[in-house]
């Protein structure tokens, strides 16, 4: 019989694991999992570069599954965001739970009491956010003295998070014998520090080198002032009418973008962590089913927006590190497929934008400003609440919280 290197049968996967993926019409390994699937089944540390959208979670989730088939009593996933545990949990689940694999999912805005529950479980594979997991530790919820394995999926998003501590935290209480695995998109320095200090002779997998946008997804940019970019993104929407991605720097930025998209007629909803977890779930839900068109995100609630057919992603603000610019745009052309990504940059921003062409290897292609729509006059209704909150922003018991997660005050070295 003839042996195909583009299929799943060449990868050491388990014949039921083999069958599942048949079922889901999973024919071919991406390029990520063709190389990572291997050397995770055959419990070697795994380091993985690679961009978001190119079938990561698989690329470990199918090693960890394997191995709770054949006795390993329970893996970690760690990754920085809630949305992401949701879909990392879903993908897994895709696989594992035909096959009795239990999992359980730990995130913060979920009830606690729950969580302990399917803890008590006794799952085979966790998947969690840094903050909740060490809430479970610090409680004696669970336990991870038999743990075989632990993935650090989009590590450098959780550094720049701040999650530095709580990943040491994790480390020094799992066991020294067992297999680590780490995917990202970038390699910084930090993402090294961790591979010296808590692997074994990684295998090395990089699809592209760090930094690397993917190859179908055209970019654009625009140089616009300030109080224009409403009317750019305006005109933006009219020539699209897809599924619209749109990026701003600050929570109360998206909410006041997805009001002014509302106010054109087009359905947006918007994604930060000002919302709770169910209206973040429903957000979610209502974009991927279309009940909207536009959502908008800021970058950390944006992480595990795992989509496919997103049109366009839209910088509204430039990211605050380039590393952000490359998982921005990410979010379009999943899969290999196409996309295309427009960045709003104003006048001032011009070595903002040189550090991202820096990041990416590539000039973004300038365009020029199109001729706008005429300005619209925003309801008096809409700007009074904006007066409210600016003048109870100024009591210390009203300041707005940050994004950044709460244990980001005391960031730690790498160092012991």
């Amino acid at each position: 019989m003839d042996h195909n290197d583009n299929e799943f049968s060449n990868l050491g996967i388990a014949p039921s694991i083999l069958e599942i993926l048949r079922k889901l019409n999973l024919a071919q390994p991406t390029p990520i999992q063709r190389q990572a699937i291997l050397p995770g089944i055959e419990k070697k540390d795994v380091v993985g570069i690679a961009q978001t959208g190119t079938g990561k979670t698989l690329a470990f989730g199918i090693p960890l599954v394997q191995h709770a088939l054949q006795g390993a009593k329970m893996a970690l996933v760690v990754v920085p965001t809630r949305e992401l545990a949701i879909q990392v949990c879903e993908s897994i689940n895709s696989i594992g739970m035909k096959l009795g694999i239990k999992t359980a999912t730990v995130i913060g805005g979920e009830d606690m009491y729950r969580q302990v529950r399917s803890l008590h479980a006794h799952p085979q594979i966790v998947i969690g956010t840094p903050g909740r997991i060490i809430d479970h530790l610090e409680r004696k919820n669970v336990s991870f003295a038999d743990l075989s394995a632990i993935v650090l999926d989009e590590a450098d998003r959780m550094l720049d998070m701040g999650f530095a501590p709580q990943i040491q935290k994790i480390f020094a209480a799992v066991p020294g014998e067992r297999q680590t695995m780490l995917f990202s998109a970038t390699m910084p320095e930090r993402i090294v520090e961790i591979t010296k200090r808590y692997m074994r002779l990684p295998v090395r997998v990089e699809i592209a080198p760090s930094g690397t946008t993917a190859e179908k997804i055209s970019q654009e940019l625009f140089f616009v002032e300030k109080n224009d970019k409403t009317r750019l993104l305006e005109k933006v929407l009219a020539d699209y009418h897809g599924s619209v991605l749109v990026f701003s720097r600050t929570k109360f930025g998206a909410k006041k973008i997805a009001r002014s998209v509302r106010n054109l007629g087009i359905p947006a909803t918007e994604l930060h962590s000002n919302r709770t977890l169910n209206q973040r779930k429903n957000s979610l839900e209502g974009f991927k089913n279309g009940t909207y068109r536009v959502l908008i995100a800021t970058d950390i609630a944006a992480r595990g927006i795992d989509v496919r057919g997103i049109e366009l992603v839209v910088n509204y603000d430039l990211p605050q590190s380039p590393e952000d610019y490359v998982h921005r745009i990410g979010r379009t052309g999943r899969m290999g497929g196409a996309g295309h990504a427009i960045s709003f940059a104003t006048p001032d921003q011009r070595r903002d934008v040189r550090e991202i062409e820096k990041l990416v290897r590539a000039a973004i292609p300038l365009s020029k400003l199109p001729e706008l729509p005429p300005a619209r006059i925003v309801p008096h209704a809409e700007r009074t609440p904006h007066a409210f909150h600016s003048q109870r922003s100024r009591h210390p018991l009203h300041s707005r919280r940050s994004e950044r997660p709460r244990r980001n005050d005391h960031r730690k070295p790498w160092g012991n």
